[in-house]
């Protein structure tokens, strides 16, 4: 999946004319310098473009409002090269809309301790000019990400990454667009929640089509189309022998396949990136959709089952944050637990949606009795998560604000084979151990709902929390249960002040 485009991230350097006409020279082509330098490094996943040396207020105001302007622009990077007084920066800083990152370096690695002398001095003011506008971002309250070290730096580059990464899926967002086959699951809590204020905070809209219209365009799929892809499936995937060409099941095969066209037809002509379904609304499907979500999940679509609407869009920020990154992300819920002591972990899958980015096999094309949905059988792939490094992670709406919840854990092959088990799954221990997961999950009201990433940081989500203004609890190594949750009462407490300040 390539979602970066044509997308760019804009440097901008600050400077003043105090200095006079030949040091706004040298800091112009140290930033040049510094731009193409992290932009031949390979570590950054955008291009890195600058815009220009500010050194007035003017100067500063049109350049944000030109990034605002910009759809290219996925957000922006600050630089102090020389001191910039900062009430310079405060018109331009409130105008800017996009995520801004305040790369804290210098020109210079080294001091050249046998040369230096006041020019150098004057020229390479970082240290005190980031200062000054650090001071004025926290005075205005400005929403940035820090970003400190030399730009030459592996590190400091892989910093600038990540915050690309979810300066990306923010600018995904923007706009984006999710249906709903049918409503959510009934009578369920966690898969409900505010539509307007996801789209007027998290930029993205949530509209509801009944199956009919999906049934519409599944009914105009030719023949010829749905034999092509189930060739195509039988090309990829261990088709169960009832489901080749003169199976017993080719039919259903078929149906599957019909199903996976017009629905992608259906996404791709209302400019969808992402959607959901639930099985007590399936009027005029033959099937669940199984493989059809899959295929659609790995094609980079946002998926949540049963309406669940939020984390259909967070499966989407996650696949594209994760553009070019090997490993996968999926649509996942936690399903039950081996609860052997010292030994704890935790079976994750669902009914029959789970992406097939997340394995490294050739997955098995099934066809099997699902006990839920009252429809014939569905076809699904049939395959187990690749073991490694992994998140949880989970959006949920709290009422007053949305929180994105974030669990590390650790991805395991299966201790024992699985063979009345016909979904896909993922067994994982969760960190800093399964007790203090769970409870602190439990205490922060993590839905049972989750996307699951082999390829992201959780920087990369704490980047992307930050730039949509979302609370983010994390649950990594680290995590103690009773300061986890002192620190969930002293996030209710400000976002209950925030939202009086809002309404006043």
């Amino acid at each position: 999946m390539n979602e970066s485009g044509s997308l760019s991230v804009w440097l901008i350097v600050g400077s003043q004319h105090l200095y006079g006409p030949q040091v706004i020279q040298e800091v112009e082509q140290h930033a040049r310098e510094m731009a193409g330098g992290l932009n031949a490094s390979g570590n950054i996943c955008l291009p890195v473009c600058f815009r220009g040396v500010a050194t007035t207020p003017e100067d500063i105001l049109r350049l944000c409002l030109e990034a605002n302007a910009a759809r290219d622009c996925a957000g922006v990077i600050c630089w102090m090269h020389t001191f910039s007084p900062a009430k310079m920066w405060i018109q331009g800083l409130k105008a800017l809309q996009k995520p801004l990152l305040h790369f804290h370096t210098q020109f210079n690695r080294d001091i050249p301790w046998s040369t230096i002398d006041m020019d150098f001095m004057n020229l390479n003011q970082s240290a005190h000019g980031d200062r000054e506008f650090g001071h004025i971002l926290a005075r205005m309250g400005k929403t940035r990400k820090v970003v400190v070290g030399h730009w030459q730096q592996a590190e400091a580059q892989q910093q600038i990454d990540n915050w690309c990464r979810a300066a990306m899926a923010w600018h995904d967002w923007q706009g984006a667009r999710f249906v709903r086959f049918g409503d959510n699951m009934r009578q369920v809590a966690v898969t409900e929640g505010d539509k307007v204020e996801a789209e007027y905070r998290l930029g993205f809209s949530v509209n509801t089509h009944g199956v009919g219209d999906l049934i519409a365009e599944i009914a105009a799929v030719k023949d010829k189309e749905a034999e092509e892809l189930c060739a195509l499936y039988e090309s990829l995937y261990e088709l169960q022998p009832d489901l080749k060409k003169g199976g017993q099941r080719r039919a259903s095969l078929l149906d599957a396949a019909r199903i996976e066209i017009g629905l992608r037809k259906f996404l791709q002509q209302g400019g969808y990136k992402g959607f959901t379904d639930t099985f007590e609304d399936l009027h005029g499907l033959k099937q669940l959709p199984g493989i059809a979500v899959q295929r659609l999940m790995q094609e980079g679509y946002g998926f949540g089952a049963e309406g669940d609407w939020k984390t259909a869009a967070l499966v989407r920020a996650m696949k594209v944050m994760a553009t070019g990154l090997p490993g996968g992300n999926s649509f996942m819920e936690d399903y039950t637990y081996h609860l052997e002591p010292g030994n704890e972990m935790v079976l994750g899958a669902h009914m029959l949606e789970i992406c097939p980015s997340i394995t490294h096999r050739k997955p098995s094309c099934e066809i099997h009795p699902l006990s839920i949905g009252g429809k014939d059988d569905p076809v699904r792939l049939v395959f187990d998560a690749a073991p490694g490094p992994a998140l949880n992670a989970s959006l949920v709406d709290m009422g007053n604000h949305f929180r994105l919840l974030v669990n590390e854990v650790e991805a395991i092959e299966p201790p024992q084979p699985l063979p009345r088990l016909p979904v896909a799954r993922a067994v994982w221990k969760p960190y800093p151990d399964f007790r203090t997961a769970c409870a602190a999950w439990l205490m922060a009201g993590g839905a049972h709902h989750t996307c699951f990433s082999q390829n992201l940081q959780i920087d990369h989500l704490r980047d992307f929390a930050r730039m949509a203004g979302m609370e983010c609890l994390v649950i990594d190594r680290q995590t103690n249960l009773t300061r986890f949750e002192q620190d969930l009462r002293m996030s209710e407490l400000y976002y209950a002040w925030q939202g009086i300040f809002r309404k006043h």
